[in-house]
């Protein structure tokens, strides 16, 4: 979907983002309004419509714009460096919060197909994406084969974690847990 072209400031989308954040983690995305975000950022119902078409486009758009590691460009030139790299732009207050928000939306994606579209277009699928680039780049360096198939599950596993920790350990997975998990788990699965 094709959203208007913005006409807020750069600062006031930021705020419109933080608020959408920070409703989804304190109601979830079935009980998030355009009413609430309108509410919670003193603007018209309308202009988010006009703006971002729909909720799910709105919340798609907030996750884009405003994840830990932004648009950072990792290459440290080895597949360990670059994960711990990743790891290093997000403190554990901020990995509990995407947690939170990890939790929320994986209900509500089985349930709202737009929403799912949404995030799989401006969220998931560019998130994959950079993944993939880290690992390819370990291909070509050699520390990992080309033919391993944990290369098509790197995403998997590492998005497996978020949930599992909290499963098992009631717990959620800060970056201690996380990095031993990389050490322990994805590299042995990943390198040659």
């Amino acid at each position: 979907m094709t959203t208007a072209r913005s006409r807020l400031t750069p600062e006031r989308e930021v705020e419109l983002f933080d608020a959408v954040l920070a409703l989804l983690r304190e109601v979830g995305y079935s009980a998030l309004t355009m009413d609430a975000v309108a509410a919670r950022t003193r603007s018209s119902k309308a202009t988010l419509y006009r703006q971002w078409g729909s909720k799910p486009q709105l919340v798609a758009t907030a996750l884009q714009r405003c994840p830990p590691h932004g648009d950072i460009d990792i290459d440290t030139g080895s597949l360990r460096g670059d994960f711990h790299a990743l790891l290093s732009h997000s403190d554990d207050a901020q990995m509990k919060q995407d947690s939170e928000l990890i939790r929320g939306l994986f209900q509500a994606v089985h349930e709202d197909r737009d929403l799912y579209e949404a995030l799989q277009e401006r969220f998931i699928g560019p998130e994959i994406s950079r993944l993939t680039e880290v690992v390819d780049r370990a291909v070509a360096r050699g520390e990992v084969r080309s033919d391993n198939p944990a290369r098509e599950l790197a995403a998997h596993m590492l998005l497996g974690a978020f949930f599992t920790r909290e499963i098992i350990d009631d717990q959620f997975p800060d970056r201690e847990f996380l990095t031993r998990y990389i050490d322990s788990v994805v590299l042995p699965a990943l390198e040659a």
